[in-house]
């Protein structure tokens, strides 16, 4: 082999330059698509096409991917409208003296454990505390609010979206007819205290309980240490036995159709009623709420 031909096949030192400078431009755009599709969760396609549009500019990509996606989504939700949903999860969000539970539909188990759906849960669970928050801020006592389905889609995720736009975009993005169906908010005073609790707890959102079922209850009275306990039995008791209506401390229990909750027998001990629990432990609900998925409630859930 001749020097001339090894000398002519070495690159110029402008050309290793530009081959140099091009090897950066790509990891450079690589990197601004893998950023982008952390952020959005859309293919690999739709973000370097998004990029491409926008000269790099990850923000503008990201808005236009959103806008897109927004798009396709209520066009999915108006074709999927028919079509019935009663799976899904129940969220429930307890700090302090605050709390909320909401339902959220879908038409699949599946769908229900995917984090995307689940992550639509905890938003329509923030986005109802901001309201409470908001509605409640001159407001002392005892606050309970009870939304529905159009009250619910016109709440708003943070600064951003409304939570009808929210849904429209998993709708999109999952495949699946999806509805908001309830929420309840509570706010109690100081010296009252909300139990809670979720059966059969999925998901990956730590900040928010999900599953098929959930209670709230208020409540006073019982000792300090002993206050988590009571509100975490209660709440289980409220969702295995499924009470309609408080009752009376006196009521005298009417056997295994009961559906006052203090005549109910404890399902934490089968040789008390809920009110002798209750006694035993100089405590006293005051309201409960309780949450069953997919359940009728007296209207089509679509």
């Amino acid at each position: 082999m001749s020097l001339n031909f090894l000398f002519r096949t070495i690159p110029k030192a402008s050309n290793a330059r530009s081959l140099h400078a091009g090897y950066q431009l790509m990891a450079a755009e690589k990197a601004a698509v893998m950023k982008l599709r952390k952020s959005t969760g859309y293919t690999f396609t739709n973000c370097k096409k998004a990029l491409e549009k926008f000269g790099n500019d990850v923000t503008q990509a990201e808005t236009w991917l959103q806008e897109q996606a927004q798009k396709e989504g209520w066009t999915k939700a108006s074709k999927l409208g028919g079509r019935k949903a009663r799976e899904g999860l129940i969220g429930l969000f307890v700090e302090e003296n605050e709390a909320v539970m909401v339902e959220v539909n879908c038409e699949t188990d599946f769908v229900a454990r995917n984090e995307t759906f689940q992550q639509l849960v905890k938003d329509v669970a923030f986005a109802i505390l901001a309201h409470h928050r908001n509605k409640t801020q001159s407001r002392a006592g005892y606050v309970k609010s009870v939304l529905a389905g159009e009250e619910l889609n016109k709440l708003r995720v943070a600064e951003g979206p409304s939570l009808a736009d929210q849904v429209a975009l998993t709708i999109g993005r999952l495949g699946e007819n999806m509805s908001l169906k309830r929420a309840v908010s509570f706010g109690v005073p100081a010296e009252w205290h909300i139990g809670s609790y979720v059966h059969g707890c999925v998901g990956s959102q730590a900040d928010v309980a999900m599953g098929r079922y959930g209670a709230l209850v208020v409540f006073e009275g019982g000792k300090e240490a002993e206050q988590p306990v009571i509100g975490y039995k209660l709440g289980q008791h409220i969702v295995g036995d499924a009470p309609l209506s408080l009752g009376n401390v006196d009521d005298l229990p009417c056997g295994e159709s009961e559906t006052r909750l203090l005549p109910q027998t404890f399902l934490g001990d089968s040789s008390k009623t809920v009110a002798q629990f209750l006694q035993d432990r100089q405590a006293r609900v005051l309201d409960f709420v309780r949450f069953q998925c997919g359940e009728n409630i007296g209207e089509d859930n679509k």
